[in-house]
């Protein structure tokens, strides 16, 4: 089985937000079909604040990773958030998580972006273990920190 990545397009939306609400159902996060619709269909549209990949093959993807976009002084320049990852569950333990995240940064370095960041949950040990792996690091004086501004 490959993790090869494919860029979403609109007309893989649908079975995009079968595996949203898949992943949205087991990390226990709240959202329904708009909510869902709204965060992916205009990143496939071309709206360039990110971009949502497909993890196999199209016509029946294995996994989906978003990456988001912004600027960081720190870094020098443009950098990506990896907003969400999800593989499924029949499939999980076969390393392609560890594919993405190993090959999916090399394309985003070449096209200029200087960081790529993302959230864990420290009491989930797997998430860590994989992520460590893949050369992320705990920036330890640091800690997310969120403000809601709308629902």
């Amino acid at each position: 089985m490959s993790a090869a990545l494919h860029l979403a397009r609109p007309e893989h939306l649908e079975k995009l937000l079968t595996m949203v609400e898949a992943f949205h159902a087991e990390a226990g996060l709240q959202s329904d079909d708009a909510h869902r619709r709204a965060g992916i269909a205009p990143l496939l549209d071309g709206i360039p604040y990110g971009a949502v990949y497909i993890i196999g093959p199209t016509r029946a993807p294995i996994g989906y990773i978003v990456v988001t976009f912004g600027w960081s002084v720190e870094f020098g320049g443009m950098d990506g958030f990896v907003d969400e990852i999800y593989i499924r569950p029949a499939v999980r333990g076969r390393g392609l998580a560890a594919e993405v995240l190993i090959e999916l940064p090399k394309t985003l370095a070449e096209a200029g972006i200087k960081a790529l960041h993302l959230e864990v949950d420290r009491n989930n040990e797997a998430a860590l273990r994989l992520y460590q792996r893949c050369r992320f690091e705990p920036r330890d004086r640091y800690m997310l920190m969120t403000k809601v501004l709308s629902s």
